[in-house]
């Protein structure tokens, strides 16, 4: 078929104001939750590209493993790169119900999905995940570093060092335990793709480790990048803003949530489906000459 006439029979696309596109503040009081958070328990509940994502073969036959990828940002990776064709594993820590649906979703786009639940604080456990994806997929293309932790305070007093350790070890340690675990593993062409954060260049004082934390990660992106592509990977991050995931109401006390993404230019925070898309073009074949960068997805808060 002429390639301008198949252009003409696809409809024409509907343009959406991105202030009114998605779930606007003040946010109802939510469930009680704890960390890591629960997406069923959300109000409203987040959009992980459920109804909208349609893929087009980008990443056709390729093993990905996402670290966090129960709900929020890693769900909607898992999500978009199963629709693009690859095979994912999700990892998480905890939430049982979250990774199944997730499994679901991968599983309905016509490829593998295997789950495997573990702490990444656990350098072991960090080995064993990128062995076991092996064992299950034969190889691994992609890494998804996007598992994080994080709790607020008022002061620094109140920053425990257990908190400030357990923050540290799955938002820094695991993703270089896991990538210089799987870089020798990852062909000419592979990726690793790191989840930052706006905290990393504006931080928030209630959130002083978790915001040191992403400050150290744009680093080792920066850093990792000259090393992999002496093998021919690529390494680079995304720097999310406010994001509509369980990690919010799960780490928040709700004066902090009522209003969250409100100070963006939108008014509003993104949902997980947003941000999903700089995942899926930063693995593929058209991002063949970026690596070392790191994307930011902020509302308009700050360039990163």
């Amino acid at each position: 078929m002429d390639a301008t006439l198949e252009t003409a029979t696809c409809p024409d696309v509907q343009l959406v104001d991105p202030r009114y596109a998605y779930a606007t503040p003040p946010f109802d009081d939510q469930q009680t939750m704890a960390m890591p958070g629960a997406t069923a328990k959300m109000d409203p509940q987040p959009d992980h590209g459920e109804k909208s994502y349609r893929g087009s073969g980008k990443l056709k036959g390729l093993n990905a493993v996402v670290t966090g990828a129960d709900s929020g940002i890693g769900r909607a990776i898992a999500l978009c790169y199963a629709r693009e064709g690859a095979n994912v594993v999700i990892n998480y820590l905890s939430e049982d119900s979250d990774a199944q649906e997730t499994k679901m979703l991968v599983e309905d786009a016509g490829v593998r999905a295997e789950v495997i639940r573990g702490d990444l604080q656990n350098e072991k456990f960090c080995e064993q995940l990128i062995s076991g994806a092996v064992d299950s997929l034969g190889s691994i293309d992609l890494l998804v570093n996007n598992a994080a932790f994080q709790l607020t305070a008022d002061s620094i007093e109140e920053f425990s060092t257990e908190v400030f350790d357990r923050i540290f070890k799955t938002n820094v340690y695991a993703p270089f335990w896991l990538s210089r675990a799987v870089m020798d593993r990852l062909p000419a062409g592979g990726s690793i793709i790191n989840t930052v954060s706006i905290q990393g260049y504006n931080p928030s004082a209630y959130l002083l480790p978790y915001a040191s934390t992403k400050s150290a990660m744009i680093g080792m992106t920066k850093a990792m990048a000259k090393l992999a592509i002496e093998r021919g990977v690529r390494v680079n991050a995304v720097a999310p803003g406010p994001v509509w995931t369980p990690l919010i109401p799960g780490s928040m006390p709700t004066d902090k949530f009522k209003n969250f993404g409100e100070d963006t230019l939108f008014q509003r925070p993104a949902q997980p489906i947003e941000l999903a898309p700089l995942y899926v073009w930063l693995a593929s074949n058209d991002a063949s000459y970026v690596t070392g960068e790191v994307f930011g997805c902020t509302g308009g808060k700050t360039p990163v």
